[in-house]
């Protein structure tokens, strides 16, 4: 971590703690400002949590949820989640579930994995086949469109497209403080089985892209690759520096690439957010537990918004 207190990016004096433990696969942290908590997905065991910074208790915030992973907030502060079991794209306005989109073209997703809404209210997913292919994930199933895709989805008319096609298993997103770039992970451990094209970009890695017009995304190359492990999700703070899951640590990558230092963490890391009252505090959902560490930055969204 001593690089990270280097560049001024962690608080000084600032250490990793566990505060909840309990799940099984932690995933897909979001911080709630109204609650002052983190809810997150303990995927396994088809529950989501709550770990309240008031109390410092955890609750269990829904069971039998149908396998969800990643969230975000929409920009009505309600809950925008992925749904394993439902092949869907959903939301939480406390407690009851809508199905925000389910298919592109009439054909089912695979299994949204994560998801971020994009100031002008547009929904973008990842759609891996973990829930369908990998057992206590979600149910057996198939690949009714044939590949794994990120997709947008438009609330204002209802339209699905894929706006990136190009990666192999698209799981963690996130745009730039400026929207200008959509980095997206790739968590293939290696090559796709008899068919891998060779110029689609290669595994382990973090790739960026260019968006242009608020919804077509170009130019694709490798922004980072993330060893050991591979990335899953991850964040982008207020400077445009990406704060990304790996096999044991948080590591932060500047804007240009370059490593700018990592948080180790004593399980394998799933996903991550900023939270606090004053958003900056890193949690972090690794496997069993759930972490945090005190930072001197903010997420882009919630800066982006005023939040």
């Amino acid at each position: 971590m001593t690089e990270l207190l280097d560049h001024g990016l962690l608080a000084p004096g600032a250490e990793l703690e566990a505060v909840a433990t309990g799940s099984t696969w932690a995933e897909g942290p979001v911080w709630i400002a109204a609650e002052r908590a983190v809810r997150y997905s303990d995927i396994p065991n088809n529950r989501i949590l709550q770990f309240s910074e008031t109390t410092g208790e955890l609750s269990v915030y829904a069971e039998d949820v149908e396998f969800t992973n990643g969230r975000t907030l929409d920009v009505d502060g309600s809950v925008i989640q992925c749904s394993h079991g439902r092949r869907a794209v959903e939301r939480d306005r406390a407690g009851v579930i809508e199905i925000v989109a389910d298919r592109w073209d009439e054909l089912r997703f695979n299994s949204p994995n994560d998801v971020v809404v994009k100031s002008d209210g547009t929904i973008w997913f990842t759609d891996p086949s973990y829930g369908i292919r990998k057992p206590g994930e979600g149910h057996p199933g198939e690949l009714e469109y044939g590949d794994h895709y990120v997709f947008r989805h438009d609330p204002r008319d209802g339209s699905v497209i894929p706006v990136v096609i190009d990666v192999e298993t698209p799981n963690g997103l996130a745009f730039s403080p400026d929207e200008s770039l959509l980095y997206v992970a790739d968590s293939a451990d290696s090559p796709a089985e008899g068919h891998r094209d060779p110029t689609r970009p290669p595994g382990h890695s973090i790739h960026v892209y260019d968006v242009f017009d608020g919804r077509l995304c170009k130019n694709g190359r490798e922004f980072v690759a993330v060893q050991p492990g591979v990335p899953d999700g991850f964040r982008v703070d207020e400077h445009g520096n990406v704060w990304t899951s790996s096999h044991d640590s948080v590591q932060v990558f500047a804007p240009s690439g370059e490593p700018l230092g990592l948080v180790p963490v004593p399980e394998k890391i799933a996903n991550v957010c900023f939270g606090g009252d004053d958003g900056r505090t890193l949690y972090v959902a690794a496997s069993t537990t759930l972490y945090r560490i005190r930072t001197t930055v903010r997420d882009a969204t919630a800066v982006l918004r005023g939040i």
